[in-house]
Order: C-alpha cells, then structure tokens, then sequence
C-alpha cells in the first residue's frame, strides 16, 4: 500500500518572506515553483504593462500589476501572472490596493511564455483563471511573435505581436 506524505498547505507569510532574489514565486498543487525570466521577457512585459497602465488610469478602469503580485486560487494556487488588471468594481470600498495578495484571479491575467512553461500547465493555470474570476486572458508567445487571446478557456483570437524591438530603435543610420 502506497502512502503519500501530506501536501504543505503555505500561508501568506510564509510566501510574502521568500527571498527577495529576483526569482518569482507560485504555489501549483502544493509544490512551490520557483522561476526567473530572461531579459526579453521582462522587456516585453513592462512595455505591456506600461501601455495597459496608461490607458486604464487614463479611463479609471482599475489597476495594473506586475509580476509580483499574487492571486490566491480557490484550488490553493497561488499565481503570479506577468501583468495583470483589476476592475475598480472588485477593489471597492478600498482606499488603496491592499498589502495581501489577491483573493481570487485578476480581471486581466497576461502570461508571457517561458521555455519551462507546458501546454498542459498553461491550459490548466487558464481554466482556473476562469473559475476564479478572469474576464479576459492573454498568452503571449515572443518565439511565435503572437499573442493568443481567451475569453473562455479555449482561444478566441490571434494576433500579431507588434513590438518594436530594440536594435529597432536604437540602431545608428548606415
């Protein structure tokens, strides 16, 4: 008879007192997953966040998050998406953003793939997104230059990634 040893249930302090080295931190199924990002990545990810932050200040929609802002799955997930949006109806009565991490997924959750990340992982951590409270998803693929767009698990659009890259803009005139 095979017996397994109970899975570590992790509390918000014991996540929130991680180390501060860069790494991004998620809790799938009980197992702490550790991952860091390249440069591309990151790049791609601020230019997204800074175009979504502007316009949803700019119409007072919510708010924009990083990477390091995290959402507690009903499942026990705890997720990290790249960017994320927040509808200004689910912050009510709030005077600021709280200190703790989100109950529940954001409105927007916006993942940009990793070479670590599997189909079946990021099909799962989509679906839950949905049961959790997502509106709208985006996985964005910087190998494929698309960006795959849900509004139910499955995808609903395809577009093309219309970054300018930066040897694009910085490059001297021959």
């Amino acid at each position: 008879m095979e017996t397994t040893a109970p899975r570590k249930v992790w509390t918000e302090e014991e996540i929130s007192s991680l180390p501060k080295d860069g790494h991004r931190y998620e809790l799938i199924d009980g197992e702490l997953v550790m991952s860091a990002a390249g440069v591309e990545h990151g790049y791609v990810a601020i230019l997204i966040a800074a175009a979504l932050g502007n316009y949803v200040r700019s119409h007072k929609l919510g708010i924009v998050c990083d990477s390091s802002t995290g959402f507690w799955i009903k499942k026990g997930n705890f997720y990290s998406s790249d960017v994320s949006f927040i509808a200004k109806e689910r912050l009510q009565g709030l005077k600021r953003p709280s200190k703790k991490f989100f109950q529940g997924s954001p409105d927007l959750a916006i993942e940009i793939l990793s070479p670590s990340d599997t189909i079946e992982g990021i099909h799962e951590r989509i679906v839950e997104y949905f049961e959790n409270g997502s509106q709208l998803v985006w996985v964005v693929n910087l190998e494929e230059e698309i960006v795959l767009v849900y509004c139910l698990p499955q995808p609903e659009k395809l577009l093309e990634l219309g970054i300018v890259w930066m040897e694009k803009q910085y490059s001297s005139p021959k």
